[in-house]
């Protein structure tokens, strides 16, 4: 369990469906007072039914929309977890406004938001900054060369954020999954489509799996920091995306 004398209050963006609203329960589940934050008012009102879980409205590309939050409620704990994948269309094939929306939310929204609760981590000397990244950040794959262009940057960007946190103890995790049973890949292909292409058939890694290694991650001492979690379900290798069903 993490250390409630140092983490007690944590903030999850994205937090009103799959990877982040299973993490905004685990966290809660362990003790803390989370901080959840969607777009969608009909999924928020039932994170607000959850004991623990304050809900706040708001588009992460609006940082500060955040600044009445955080004058409340000191963040010992950030998870940049919003992302969209809008597209899987060939790069020669997007709509150019969809480049900058995946780099708005995917990249620079994340930036933002750590600027605004890191010097709080600091002051207090501690902390831990989790990015929920992707296989897409770290090889290639077909249809999603922005999208892994944007999560490539986070990644740098957590390696470099690590080397300037130096002896402050604000620890800094990424977790880059492969394929994950979500919300992602339905919104860029329809619910249809996605099912049929992407998740019948094969073993997926499911939202509640990335929030065990979460507060794993968190949960070590506090002079062990993990850098980076790559995970992939069994079945995908992660040269060209490949996947293959589950027999029997």
């Amino acid at each position: 369990m993490p250390d409630s004398a140092l983490y007690r209050c944590a903030l999850v963006t994205g937090a009103t469906s799959g990877i982040g609203k299973a993490v905004v329960l685990a966290l809660r589940d362990a003790g803390l007072q989370v901080i959840a934050v969607g777009r969608s008012p009909e999924a928020l009102a039932e994170l607000r039914a959850e004991p623990g879980v304050v809900v706040v409205e708001a588009d992460v590309r609006q940082a500060d929309a955040f600044n009445e939050v955080l004058a409340q409620y000191p963040v010992d704990v950030l998870v940049n977890n919003a992302g969209v994948l809008s597209t899987r269309a060939a790069f020669q094939e997007m709509d150019p406004a969809e480049i900058d929306n995946m780099f708005d939310i995917n990249l620079k929204a994340p930036l933002h938001l750590t600027r605004k609760v890191v010097p709080g981590m600091i002051e207090r000397g501690h902390g831990h900054l989790f990015f929920i990244g992707s296989s897409a950040g770290r090889a290639p794959h077909p249809g999603a060369a922005v999208y892994g262009a944007s999560k490539a940057g986070i990644s740098l960007f957590c390696d470099a954020l690590r080397c300037d946190l130096l002896g402050s103890g604000v620890r800094v995790t990424e977790i880059a999954p492969g394929r994950v049973q979500t919300q992602l890949y339905k919104t860029a292909m329809g619910m249809q489509a996605a099912g049929a292409e992407l998740y019948d058939g094969y073993e997926s890694i499911m939202p509640e799996d990335i929030a065990t290694l979460l507060l794993a991650a968190l949960s070590l001492p506090q002079q062990v920091d993990v850098s980076r979690l790559e995970v992939f379900p069994t079945s995908q290798a992660v040269g060209g995306g490949r996947m293959v069903k589950t027999l029997g």
